[in-house]
């Protein structure tokens, strides 16, 4: 197991503590975090375009002009697609973008993109994240201490102050892991883990992720 400073909110280190090498020393598997990724933004398509093929669009129902004899090319209806205000060939139709991954794929995933956010040192543990009231500048302060900016704030649990407070900064987003003896319930994923620049998490959120990942 690696050991990993431990700093305070206004970045000084005060302990360390062992994390697991299951979780945080994972083989990278980039074709799972691909999917992960996929999975993500697909499922947040609404799916709702839409468009009308040549038998949906209104009239039309007429031979615009016979068939021979006129000099034009043959034409059998004015809402051909050819034609302005036709129908659209192939028009796309409302449809579900979504797909499924099973358990182990998401976990494997999860430990892939953890683990090289701990191999390029931009995993730093927080001691405790709390706030006794809705204070950005507070959030901004911490982030200076630890030299980051772009950060995904993970906390063990959903603090409203802290997570409303980093959402007023930009490039910056708050996540948790929450468990309790009936239930995990998180709002990390891997997509997020990937598109902020360094992980600042809680130090009990850390003790949450190795009992749900490992």
């Amino acid at each position: 197991m690696a050991n990993v400073s431990v700093y305070n909110m206004e970045g000084k280190e005060v302990s360390t503590m062992e994390i697991s090498d299951s979780v945080f020393a994972a083989p990278v598997n980039e074709h799972l975090v691909h999917m992960a990724v996929q999975l993500q933004l697909a499922n947040k398509r609404q799916g709702t375009q839409k468009a009308k093929t040549r038998s949906e669009v209104r009239g039309g129902g007429r031979k615009p002009w016979r068939q021979k004899g006129t000099g034009h090319a043959r034409q059998g209806s004015i809402r051909a697609p050819q034609w302005t205000g036709g129908g659209v060939v192939f028009a796309p139709v409302p449809r579900d973008y979504s797909f499924k991954m099973n358990k182990k794929e998401k976990a494997a995933a999860m430990r892939s993109v953890l683990s090289s956010k701990v191999s390029e040192n931009k995993f730093i543990v927080v001691d405790e994240i709390t706030m006794d009231e809705y204070k950005t500048k507070k959030i901004i302060s911490m982030l200076d201490a630890l030299n980051t900016k772009k950060a995904l704030i993970v906390l063990d649990d959903a603090d409203e102050k802290v997570i409303k407070s980093a959402s007023n900064i930009q490039g910056v987003k708050a996540a948790f892991v929450k468990k309790d003896e009936v239930s995990v319930s998180a709002t990390i994923s891997v997509y997020d883990i990937l598109k902020y620049d360094t992980v600042v998490i809680a130090k009990k959120a850390v003790e949450n992720i190795e009992e749900v990942y490992a």
